[in-house]
């Protein structure tokens, strides 16, 4: 990541359950234009999701792990201008703890959140939880897209 993300998701659904393989995902939200690769290449590869549209998930074509998802049912496109890194698979990972919980009302119960971190049964309002820099961020990629930011 050329800059910090916007956000930091810890998601406890149980799709990113599954697709990890662990307790939850650790999630930086980043525009797709700051993101570098800096060895290798990338496959993309399209799976199914929840919401019927797909995921489109980038992974390394050697060791198949992945390195980033675009979330293609994100609202007016930004689903394709938005990445969302999985942060375990950075050169350092330790600053880039989760801004905020989702999803917790399937998260594993065994896993305690910390008490100063946000945490929110399914998703939460943006506007309320997001930085005033990050949302102006998302506003430009809104302005790209085309689409009224909410």
């Amino acid at each position: 990541m050329t800059t910090e993300p916007m956000i930091v998701h810890g998601c406890h659904c149980r799709w990113c359950q599954r697709e990890s393989g662990a307790s939850f995902a650790v999630n930086a939200l980043i525009e797709a234009d700051r993101v570098q690769v800096t060895k290798g290449e990338v496959a993309e590869i399209l799976t199914p999701s929840l919401s019927g549209v797909g995921q489109m998930f980038a992974r390394c074509p050697k060791c198949h792990v992945t390195l980033w998802t675009n979330y293609l049912a994100m609202r007016g496109g930004l689903g394709e201008v938005v990445r969302f890194i999985r942060v375990g698979t950075l050169d350092n990972p330790d600053p880039f703890a989760p801004d905020v919980h989702i999803f917790t009302s399937t998260k594993q119960p065994w896993v305690i959140l910390p008490s100063d971190v946000p945490a929110f049964e399914e998703y939460f309002v943006i506007k309320d939880i997001w930085s005033t820099e990050s949302l102006a961020r998302r506003a430009v990629l809104h302005e790209i897209v085309g689409t009224p930011a909410p």
